[in-house]
């Protein structure tokens, strides 16, 4: 009995160990490969930056003289023509100081008029020594050295008068108002060009004013190629080229950025000061050229590298290559594979407990190339 027992143990030990032995092998699968072709095509490489709109020609109507706002006579958003009136000044004291300029110029003429008067007087009655009328003609000049100086302050007590009525120095549209009847100029603060009384721009010199960063900005130069976007405007893609850039980088946060002006080919109606807007800078492109997915690449010692897939294998083989240009979906391969051969850029493995990438996910980055995008 207990022989028996034994071999039935045993045979229940076999048979176990065969099915174990099957259920494990039936679950191994096979490696897959995920692969993409080398295409030839265009690529771009660009320097993201964002920023503003902003408007090139604005002027800032901060009058010199004080006294109460009256009568404006505009609103924001309308536009006006240089001349025009903007609003005008309640200031007596102008009123007063230029009569008081006009008597004394009066004075003055009159004093000239009364020296000559007395030299020829002088001159004709014969009684004067010539020490009489040397100081004479010195008293003229002075009284000539009077009225000059009265006539300018006459002139300038005019001028301040005149700007009682305020006008705009550029044609433009009424960006900004930040005065109303009755308020006080000696008041306001004009430390602050954002917080003048009016602000008056020509929106027909909209430009877009982007951040890039020191590690970007040396690959940035005057005429390049720039395509916009806009926060406010989803539907609308704005080209233009680089028209300046700052000597001088600014520090927020210990990141240096330099501010880069693009001018706008075009200019659409809905674009208005202060928008959001990024912008890719066109650094480079080349046509007519392989690439494949940064996902790829491979880096190992000082060679880079892709797997391409045999069709009649489906074996991975290793090739060596040469890279050119690159951005954030696809780099330029010089030599080292073909058009069309499959190259993986992921490999997933059932059996393992996780899945690998060939490389990482953002691929490899060339300094200066921060964004872009591929064309065919």
């Amino acid at each position: 009995m207990k022989r028996k027992y034994i071999i039935g143990s045993v045979i229940l030990l076999v048979l176990g160990g065969y099915f174990w032995y099957t259920s494990t092998q039936s679950k191994t699968a096979v490696v897959k490969y995920v692969t993409a072709p080398a295409e030839k095509g265009t690529i771009t490489t660009a320097i993201s930056g964002s920023g503003n709109v902003v408007v090139d020609q604005l002027a800032t109507v901060d009058p010199t003289i004080t006294g109460t706002v009256a009568n404006v006579v505009v609103n924001i958003g309308d536009k006006v023509k240089k001349g025009q009136l903007l609003f005008t000044i309640i200031n007596d004291n102008l009123t007063t100081s230029t009569m008081q300029s006009l008597v004394s110029l009066q004075n003055a003429q009159m004093a000239v008029s009364q020296a000559k008067t007395n030299l020829i007087n002088a001159k004709n009655g014969g009684t004067e020594t010539e020490r009489d009328r040397n100081l004479l003609k010195v008293k003229i000049d002075v009284a000539t050295q009077s009225l000059d100086v009265a006539q300018l302050n006459y002139k300038n007590a005019l001028s301040d008068s005149a700007k009682r009525q305020v006008t705009s120095p550029i044609d433009g549209t009424v960006n900004a108002i930040n005065i109303k009847n009755g308020d006080d100029l000696s008041r306001l603060s004009s430390s602050n060009s954002s917080q003048a009384p009016i602000i008056i721009g020509d929106l027909n010199t909209l430009k877009a004013q982007v951040q890039v960063n020191e590690v970007d900005i040396s690959n940035v130069s005057l005429g390049q190629k720039v395509m916009m976007t806009y926060s406010a405007v989803d539907d609308l893609m704005v080209s233009g080229k680089v028209e300046k850039m700052d000597s001088l980088g600014t520090i927020t946060q210990g990141v240096v950025n330099y501010n880069v002006t693009i001018g706008m080919d075009t200019l659409d109606s809905r674009l208005r000061p202060g928008m959001s807007v990024s912008a890719k800078i066109i650094t480079d492109v080349k046509q007519d050229v392989i690439t494949v997915p940064n996902g790829a690449l491979k880096v190992q010692g000082n060679k880079t590298y892709v797997e391409v897939l045999n069709s009649k294998t489906n074996v991975p083989e290793q090739r060596t290559i040469e890279i050119g240009i690159a951005n954030n979906t696809d780099t330029e391969i010089v030599s080292g594979i073909n058009v069309g051969d499959a190259v993986v850029t992921q490999t997933i493995d059932p059996n393992a407990k996780t899945t690998t990438s060939s490389t990482n996910s953002g691929g490899l980055r060339l300094p200066g190339f921060g964004g872009g995008g591929r064309g065919g």
